[in-house]
């Protein structure tokens, strides 16, 4: 197996590329800065492309490059992980910048099903030797409304869709899941902290679970991740959570 990963530079994405690196699996990680890091440590198994995913010129670009076929060529099970995304703009709809609200769709839905359909092409033209693995990383926030949180909450929405719909095509070979990891001890939850309760009327819920000590750990929840990921189980369900997840 062959991973891209989108966002491997900290949080639950410099987790997931640990984990996989950790189990010898090649990691693509694909970000606006590289990870010195786990290129220090797994120079052999991490290539690193420095791309702004908030901008689909640019990643269409990369595409049109010879990079991806070139990374995946001769693997016989390619995974996408699609881990990249914001939660701004915060605020009443009122609030929001348009610009930003641009840049959280282009990052968090038009790269993911961008670089999708791209490996999907690619699996296509190797025929059947090649299986191809898309996992969306989702949110509950997908699947329950939050005020404050309309574009994010429609943003992972979205990959919830894509995936139950990629799921009705039938193309063989393809297993995709959108799958909400739940709530985890990454900066994201920091920035959530810091958002005013007039911009964010939950942020006292997220302020609870990290006095509580209730946030996941980045590094348990990625190990549960990737054995998902890898497991036979991978994409029976096109939506799902990891802590609902057997095992």
């Amino acid at each position: 197996m062959k991973a891209i990963l989108t966002g491997h530079t900290r949080g639950l994405g410099a987790a997931i590329a640990g984990e996989l690196l950790k189990r010898d699996i090649p990691v693509l990680g694909m970000a606006r800065r590289d990870n010195a890091d786990l290129a220090s440590r797994h120079a052999g198994l991490l290539q690193q492309v420095q791309v702004d995913l908030a901008n689909p010129e640019a990643l269409s670009q990369w595409l049109a490059s010879s990079a991806l076929q070139d990374f995946i060529a001769k693997s016989r099970t390619v995974a996408l992980i699609n881990n990249a995304g914001t939660v701004q703009p915060i605020g009443a709809i009122a609030d929001q910048d348009p610009h930003g609200i641009m840049q959280a769709v282009n990052l968090n839905v038009t790269a993911p099903l961008m670089l999708a359909s791209a490996l999907a092409a690619t699996s296509r033209e190797a025929g059947s030797e090649r299986e191809l693995r898309i996992l969306h990383i989702s949110s509950g926030a997908g699947r329950s409304a939050y005020a404050g949180w309309s574009v994010y909450c429609a943003t992972k929405a979205a990959l919830d869709q894509h995936a139950r719909a990629v799921a009705l095509d039938k193309l063989p070979g393809v297993r995709i899941c959108s799958l909400a990891p739940g709530v985890i001890d990454t900066d994201m939850q920091s920035e959530i902290r810091a958002t005013s309760l007039e911009r964010f009327p939950m942020r006292e819920r997220f302020d609870e679970l990290k006095r509580n000590a209730q946030l996941l750990d980045p590094a348990e929840c990625a190990k549960r991740l990737v054995e998902y990921l890898v497991s036979a189980h991978f994409g029976q369900t096109p939506v799902a959570d990891l802590r609902e997840l057997s095992g």
